[in-house]
């Protein structure tokens, strides 16, 4: 598939947003939120600017733009639809629990509960997000298990990222949130490992004689139906050398997970400014590594429209 970067943005930045806003969300109902309304400004600011950022370039990829609002109508069919319509919703109580830890300077009442609401609301949406490259099944590298928990995992470990460097610039205890961030980097490491090797030992149902219809034999093109490249093979056309795949895969193991993973050790056990500037070099590295990471995700998945090119 050919890896559009305001999908790959969309994905990693609201990926992000959503995970910091499900945790302070989490911390909120769990009476853990510090009550501090600037902090608060700062960190639900920051989701809601990522989130907001990454549905923005999302429409960069549509062919009509100005028809986004239609897709909210096929909620009952499409998880792109359901993705859209909860993406709205989780502004609702997220502004709710803005308004009462910034404006109103407090952490109770019904803090809490619009807290966890809007952290229920964001891990729906990133799972709606998950499920539209999980249902298409003409991809067999995403019509998998392992696509959709890898969504909400990433965006988990993304946000607890972003948490725990949030709360060390503002001087408040981080060791909650760099604890997650240790727990949810290693996790998406594992389900990152697990998923590559499962797809490098796919072999796809579809071949050119189940597409046709003629068991006998092997069928195979002798000519393209075009003389030159088209939408389609751009498209869904698009391959990455395997030589390449392998560099960059060693480049998402470092950036996304090695690194970041150091860099919260570190920070759980430094100083004051030995740990800031370790958490901001979390953000800083996790965040090229999830942008390479998104790219494989789309440079590497195999369109079964490939057949009838040829591929």
């Amino acid at each position: 598939m050919h890896p559009a970067f305001s999908v790959i943005f969309f994905t990693t930045a609201s990926g992000a947003g959503y995970g910091l806003l499900a945790l302070l969300g989490v911390s909120a109902a769990s009476g853990l939120l510090p009550s501090d309304r600037w902090l608060g400004a700062v960190a639900l600011g920051l989701a809601l600017a990522l989130v907001t950022a990454g549905l923005l370039s999302s429409t960069a990829h549509l062919g009509r733009p100005e028809r986004a609002w239609r897709a909210f109508s096929q909620w009952r069919s499409s998880w792109l639809s359901r993705e859209g319509v909860m993406s709205i919703i989780t502004f609702v109580p997220a502004l709710v629990f803005a308004y009462g830890w910034v404006v109103e300077n407090r952490t109770d009442g019904f803090v809490p509960a619009a807290g966890g609401a809007a952290a229920i609301c964001a891990l729906v949406t990133v799972f709606t997000t998950g499920m539209i490259y999980a249902s298409l099944k003409p991809i067999p590298e995403w019509s998998t298990v392992f696509t959709t928990p890898a969504y909400l995992v990433f965006s988990v470990m993304t946000g607890a990222v972003l948490l725990n460097m949030v709360l060390r610039l503002f001087g408040a205890d981080a060791q909650a949130a760099a604890a997650c961030g240790v727990i949810a980097i290693l996790a998406g490491w594992i389900w990152k490992t697990a998923t590559w090797r499962h797809n490098d030992m796919l072999t796809s149902p579809t071949t050119l004689n189940t597409a046709t219809g003629l068991k006998d034999g092997t069928v195979r093109s002798i000519e393209w139906p075009h003389t030159q490249e088209n939408y389609v093979l751009k498209e869904m056309g698009f391959r990455v050398a395997r030589k390449h795949a392998r560099k960059l895969r060693i480049v998402v193991h470092v950036l996304a997970f090695a690194l970041p993973l150091a860099s919260i050790a570190i920070a759980l056990a430094a100083g004051s400014i030995v740990a800031i500037a370790a958490s901001v070099v979390a953000v800083v590295l996790q965040a090229a590594g999830m942008l390479v990471e998104r790219w494989l995700f789309f440079a590497e998945a195999r369109h079964v429209v490939g057949l009838y090119y040829g591929r």
